[in-house]
């Protein structure tokens, strides 16, 4: 027994030495020519100085020191970090080609396989892309059917707080749900050509599902598996829960798309997945065709996931931010009864005689920072950059928070101020630094759909209702419950008062 128990230490003394070896080896081949940054220990790289509950905060600061581009490892893998504005826009918009290949994100591969339009690259990414946004546009992204079905989803919402014991009784409630539902059903209303009843047991699991997933995205445990996925695929955590949250939605829209294939009319297409499956149809004998059954799926609950969570987490944060700064709510309300009034329902060409409440939005967006890391991007060649080379598949993040955060183009970074996007006459003033969606060939599908989607949503709701706060706005904390993947606020309740 005592042999075999001195051959297995043997064994994992030989294989430790080999992987740091390999590690030690990675390394030197990237000095003088990725940017500089923190040393990193071997197998663990960085991962005693990135772990915290805000790792964008230790980027921030590391920033500091190395400047606006600088390298971490990721376990042994080397990962360069842009910081700032300026950095952003030479790289994404002046140089988009080059950082236009998605980047390793260990737990997108493990759960999507390089599979749907997000987490693609290459031929993939294109064709899928190409055909999302084409497909996204004749239903109506832009055009009055979406937001014909936004302000009708906006009334749906507004009947249903009307119902709420906030409103009966000025007793407080919370509004999570209420967001999800109805920003959930305008994407539904596109990828599933129909929306779900609020009380739909079904809709309500997963809903939940989705806010579980983005939940244990934002976590350190998924920070952990990307740092070590070999290593954390065989421990047992929340990121477990989270590939089989992610099993069941696909589940779920593989169902879907079954019950679309049974009642497709070849000649009225009623959603998204009625278009792929007769992209399907039309190139099923070409070999370089990328619409498969996978594809499709990933693609749904990709624009499906995406367009429900970080809309409705915008918005009850917008909420919670209004609830602090009631001179502001007060702001909006001036603003809403002048240009819209009681009688008709707010469109988004109210947005351009609403330039204050364009700002607020656009503040609350920037201020929220939902993705502060911004996914991953990868360089499709060896570049010289800034005088450093970038190997071909490095991964890159373009730190988005940096961006939103960039004290050379906000007056006031770290402050809720909707002046940020005021001229001095109070018009609306456009900033090129504003890029909560990313920027570039990557920059997120939804972003107009999201846009017009915040601003009637909340326009609608403050038409009809006043916001009151249960505890002193003084009191309210602004700062993310969870910071990670994405930004998340704080549990809150609110009253809703008549107009």
């Amino acid at each position: 027994m005592e042999l075999m128990g001195a051959g297995i230490f043997l064994l994992l003394l030989c294989v430790t030495s080999l992987m740091l070896s390999t590690v030690q080896k990675r390394m030197k081949q990237g000095v003088g020519k990725l940017p500089p940054g923190p040393t990193a220990l071997p197998f663990l790289g960085n991962a005693l100085q990135l772990n915290g509950k805000e790792i964008f905060r230790v980027l921030l600061k590391l920033s500091e020191k190395y400047g606006s581009i600088f390298t971490i490892h990721l376990g042994s893998e080397p990962v360069v970090v842009l910081c700032g504005y300026e950095i952003m826009k030479e790289a994404l918009n002046d140089h988009g080609e080059w950082f236009a290949a998605r980047g390793s994100l260990p737990i997108m591969d493990r759960v999507n396989r390089g599979h749907g339009v997000i987490n693609s690259n290459g031929e993939r990414w294109k064709q899928l892309r190409r055909f999302s946004l084409m497909t996204l546009r004749n239903f109506g992204m832009g055009k009055r059917s979406i937001e014909e079905r936004i302000q009708e989803e906006a009334q749906f919402l507004t009947e249903e707080l009307k119902k709420t014991k906030g409103l009966c009784y000025r007793l407080p409630f919370d509004p999570t749900f209420f967001f999800s539902r109805s920003v959930s059903n305008v994407i539904s209303s596109v990828v599933f050509g129909d929306r779900f009843d609020y009380e739909d047991g079904n809709f309500l699991i997963l809903l939940s599902l989705i806010n579980d997933t983005f939940r244990i995205f934002s976590s350190i445990w998924v920070q952990l598996y990307n740092f070590f996925p070999n290593v954390m695929e065989y421990l047992p955590g929340p990121h477990k829960r989270l590939m089989k949250d992610i099993d069941q939605l696909k589940t779920f829209v593989a169902g879907r798309v079954k019950k679309h294939q049974e009642t497709l009319d070849p000649t009225s297409p009623r959603d998204f997945i009625d278009c792929f499956l007769l992209k399907m149809e039309q190139e099923k004998n070409s070999t370089l065709s990328e619409f498969s059954m996978e594809n499709l799926v990933i693609t749904t609950l990709d624009l499906f996931s995406a367009g429900t969570e970080t809309v409705s987490t915008t918005l009850r944060y917008g909420l919670m931010i209004l609830l602090k700064h009631p001179d502001v709510e007060a702001k909006i309300h001036e603003e809403i009864d002048r240009v819209i009034g009681q009688n008709r329902c707010p469109t988004n060409k109210d947005r351009n005689l609403m330039p204050y409440t364009e700002a607020v939005v656009h503040e609350i967006q920037r201020f929220i920072d939902i993705i502060p890391l911004g996914l991953p991007h990868a360089v499709t060649q060896d570049i010289l950059f800034r005088q450093y080379v970038i190997p071909k598949g490095t991964t890159v993040y373009p730190m988005l928070s940096s961006v939103l955060r960039d004290p050379k183009q906000y007056q006031n970074p770290e402050s809720f101020d909707p002046g940020h996007f005021l001229d001095a006459q109070g018009c609306f003033k456009r900033n090129d630094a504003f890029m909560p969606f990313s920027s570039g060939r990557r920059v997120c599908l939804g972003e107009g759909l999201a846009h017009m989607e915040i601003f009637l949503f909340l326009t609608t709701i403050l038409q009809n209702f006043n916001l009151k706060s249960p505890v002193d706005p003084k009191e309210i904390d602004l700062s993310p419950e969870i910071s990670g993947f994405g930004n998340m606020p704080r549990p809150y309740q609110l009253c809703l008062l008549p107009c």
